[in-house]
């Protein structure tokens, strides 16, 4: 899936959450973390019968703590190895490096003092993975805005090469919806029907790409209880959508070279080969062509890739009229039900200002402004303006709108953000707002130590967002 927010399915479908707790005491507190979610949190080892019934259409999890690995009580390795559904193990921190706890089949893992937004980010992620491998039920796709000719023009190219079988590259800046435009690909397809398979080429572990791609036999490993398919075979009938190719090292791009060239896999532990049938969406917002004359990129597989080329273009390119149409369509989105008129002041700030980080900034924006509208039921303009104010964007202010003056003790403003960083400053904000600005929970969410947070909000002027800590007290660096 890809990495744009938390994951969408997660928020509007059920999910269910297998907890074996052993020893510790975790499923008490996964209930706590996820009140007020739709996570059915099931107590496995609570003398639960197997195989427990599961519909097969919900997203599902399990929570595993490594002391019931060596409980002969332990009945759920089989069952989990049939159902195919990710595994969350999670052990004391000084355990984190011990293969024999977390093999390599189950690379993702949380420490025993998890926080409730790292358990939620993890189990979100993994739902949305296991739903789109799986694909039990087809959901109605979410069509595109496309008002700038720009827009209408790739839609209408990528219509044209939907139900070819050939190779398609997405060029695009990060956030411009290229995994959009890859999965209006597929739902134009005449395989359809088939599962949709989205993987972040950035986000595989080092030394697991095997087992992630290509799958494991039974016993192939220590802790391999059960075959394991890879996303190569999970792909198989439908799509496999590979998001940030140009991340991918050159000893993986041989592999997965060869796998084009072959169509066919044999997974780890086995001497086996499976054919497989896939057609392969690749995206990127680096200039591959670029890589491959500096020798980071084979120009044998960039040729295999790009058969079909299309090109997202960024907010800017699609023009005002564009900005302010997705942001209706979002914001309706977040506030279903609401009615109101969204006053002409603020879809004239939102036409004007520039969003480096592309759709998947103005998303973070329409939440922040959508949570505004519904505590206050008003379009509160100040406050509004305040958050454009804190997104560090390029707009030019509206008419008798001064910038603020530095405090006491402060310095001055400092000249504007380059793209990158606005774009990086807009992800540290929207996990900040996100964990209610507690600074340890943002750093678990954002994967770094709560100093390197620290660095970067003094870096992009968001100290003085001081949060409040569950006892009340204001947390400070």
């Amino acid at each position: 899936m890809s990495s744009e927010s938390v994951n969408e399915l997660a928020i509007h479908e059920e999910i269910d959450l297998y907890v074996w707790e052993g020893t510790s005491d975790i499923a008490a507190r996964a209930e706590r973390c996820l009140s007020g979610y739709d996570v059915s949190v099931i107590r496995a080892d609570a003398g639960l019968a197997f195989p427990p019934p599961r519909e097969a259409a919900r997203p599902a999890v399990a929570l595993v703590s490594v002391t019931v690995m060596n409980d002969a009580r332990f009945s759920g390795h089989d069952w989990l190895a049939t159902q195919g559904i990710p595994v969350i193990w999670v052990a004391s921190e000084e355990r984190n490096r011990d293969p024999r706890y977390y093999p390599p089949a189950y690379s993702y893992t949380l420490p025993l003092s998890f926080t409730g937004a790292a358990l939620r980010a993890l189990l979100f992620r993994l739902a949305g993975i296991a739903h789109a491998a799986d694909r039990a039920a087809a959901r109605a796709p979410r069509p595109l805005v496309a008002v700038s000719e720009a827009m209408r023009a790739l839609l209408a190219e990528a219509q044209t090469f939907a139900d070819c079988r050939a190779s398609v590259l997405i060029h695009g800046e990060t956030g411009v919806g290229k995994e959009r435009v890859a999965r209006l690909l597929h739902d134009h397809a005449s395989w359809s029907a088939g599962p949709f398979v989205a993987v972040n080429c950035g986000a595989i572990p080092e030394g697991l790409f095997e087992a992630h791609f290509f799958g494991h036999a039974k016993g192939a490993f220590t802790g391999a209880i059960g075959a394991h398919k890879g996303y190569f075979e999970q792909a198989n009938g439908g799509t496999l959508f590979l998001d940030e190719i140009g991340d991918l090292p050159l000893y993986q791009q041989v592999k997965l070279l060869r796998v084009l060239e072959q169509n066919t896999v044999t997974r780890l532990g086995s001497t086996s080969e499976v054919n497989v049938d896939f057609r392969l969406v690749a995206a990127t917002n680096k200039n591959l062509r670029a890589l491959v004359a500096e020798g980071a990129f084979r120009a044998d597989l960039y040729y295999r890739l790009a058969v079909v080329e299309l090109h997202v273009p960024n907010l800017e390119a699609r023009g005002p009229a564009e900005k302010a149409a997705i942001f209706k369509a979002l914001l309706e989105r977040y506030l279903p039900g609401d009615t109101v008129t969204v006053p002409e002041w603020l879809i004239a700030r939102v036409s004007r200002t520039r969003f480096p980080g592309n759709v998947r900034e103005l998303s973070n924006l329409v939440e922040r402004v959508g949570i505004i509208r519904r505590q206050f039921r008003d379009w509160d303009q100040e406050r509004i303006e305040r958050v454009f104010d804190r997104m560090g964007q390029g707009a030019a202010p509206g008419p008798g709108v001064a910038l603020p003056a530095a405090r006491e003790g402060e310095p001055a403003a400092r000249a504007p953000f380059t793209p990158a960083e606005q774009a990086e400053r807009a992800r540290v904000v929207a996990a900040l707002a996100a964990n209610g600005w507690r600074r340890q929970d943002t750093a678990n969410m954002l994967g770094i130590s709560r100093k390197v947070l620290w660095e970067k909000m003094r870096k992009f002027q968001l100290a003085e967002g001081q949060g409040e800590l569950a006892d009340g007290a204001v947390e400070t660096p």
